[in-house]
């Protein structure tokens, strides 16, 4: 039996096989430093575990409307109004089950066969995939410092085509954790808008800025699609919720879509979630965002004694994208043979893009300041023997 060909468009996610390593390393007793995955070693916080399991013993485990509880929606809108003073009506925005419930509707909606999507390249590489099982041509534009690794107007100018309906912006982004400043965004914005085309903004790393403030989409435009998660800032990454802002116009189809699709996101996690927008919870969260802006100084102080630190440090997110050129043509070879040699884990930059990825590495700093001292002293040995 032949597959759906467009199946074939989705690579493996390389990163999976070196996390299978790095855990059978463990499994045979060595110390492994887990960089690669992006997810922090801290728990949920315990106003939203403790909301989370009052809502079970409270029975709330029954579907919620497709597009979300109302609480939820109206809570959500809330964050909008009180740190981006940006007013989202709760009816434009949908829960999903994570990021990628929004990614998922998002691109059913928007593209189909022979539609053109742009995209900044290094990118998290399910947003290309989306996209091509939707049926879209992806073209991955290459980003770099001259840009601050973002698209910006003037890519879009260049590479825009008759055929493109969609550009995909990701701020801060993955990999490189770099921003759009409130006038970069603007710029590309108007920019699409000329083009009569639209616009996603993943906003799934926004909270974990340290740099500048967090902005959102939502404040400049009520046309763009934006996706969010309570994975990153608000540390619920195994609870499996996001939502989608979506223009008035898409409410509709896209509530039809989630009836079919997922038909709710998860009750109890939804619950849980309405505690991530108290005052004590945000309290937590920042002291968290506080301590990776440490982390992050840490690792580029010990890879700038390497000579790898990179030209333009990351803005937000936790991961910091390396250059590793000098040292080696292959980052899935780079990547295991440091695994195996010093037992530190990272991500090898072919994962994120579809040009020179094979020069880059991404490296989390999702492990406390002593263990990040140690992986950059493994690496320090490891260079030092290529």
């Amino acid at each position: 039996m032949a597959w759906n060909s467009r199946v074939s468009h989705v690579a493996p996610f390389r990163v999976m096989h070196l996390l299978e390593m790095a855990q059978a390393r463990e499994a045979a007793g060595h110390d492994v430093i887990h960089l690669e995955v992006g997810e922090p070693d801290f728990a949920t916080a315990e106003p939203i575990i403790t909301a989370g399991q009052q809502a079970l013993a409270s029975g709330k485990t029954r579907y919620t409307p497709a597009a979300g509880l109302p609480a939820l929606r109206e809570a959500i809108a809330g964050h909008y109004a009180e740190h981006f003073n940006a007013e989202v009506d709760p009816s434009r925005i949908l829960v999903t089950p994570g990021a990628s419930g929004a990614l998922l509707l998002a691109s059913q909606l928007l593209v189909e066969s022979g539609d053109r999507v742009l995209m900044a390249d290094p990118n998290y590489p399910c947003n290309r995939h989306f996209m091509a099982l939707a049926g879209a041509e992806i073209d991955a534009v290459s980003v770099g410092r001259e840009s601050g690794w973002q698209l910006d107007d003037n890519l879009i100018d260049r590479h825009w085509r008759d055929e493109t309906r969609l550009a995909m912006l990701a701020s801060p982004s993955n990999p490189t954790g770099h921003t759009l400043s409130p006038q970069q965004l603007t710029q590309v914005l108007n920019a699409v808008a000329q083009r009569s085309g639209e616009v996603i903004v993943d906003e799934i790393y926004q909270g974990l800025n340290y740099d500048d403030a967090p902005l959102s989409a939502t404040s400049l435009s009520s046309e763009a699609f934006v996706v969010n998660s309570f994975s990153k800032y608000f540390g619920m990454t195994g609870w499996r919720l996001g939502w989608l802002v979506a223009p008035e116009r898409a409410v509709e189809p896209l509530t039809r879509l989630a009836q079919n699709v997922f038909l709710a996101a998860s009750t109890p996690s939804q619950h849980a979630a309405l505690s991530a927008f108290t005052p004590e919870c945000r309290a937590i969260l920042e002291q968290r965002r506080e301590i990776l802006a440490e982390r992050r100084q840490v690792l580029l102080d010990g890879l700038a004694q390497l000579g790898l630190a990179p030209d333009l440090p990351p803005q937000g997110a936790f991961y910091v994208w390396l250059d590793i050129s000098r040292y080696s043509h292959d980052s899935q070879a780079f990547c295991e043979r440091l695994l195996e040699e010093e037992n530190v884990a990272i991500t090898p930059g072919i994962d994120f893009a579809v040009r020179g990825g094979e020069h880059h590495v991404r490296i989390a700093f999702t492990n406390d300041v002593a263990r990040l001292e140690e992986a950059v002293a493994r690496i320090a040995r490891f260079v030092g023997r290529l």
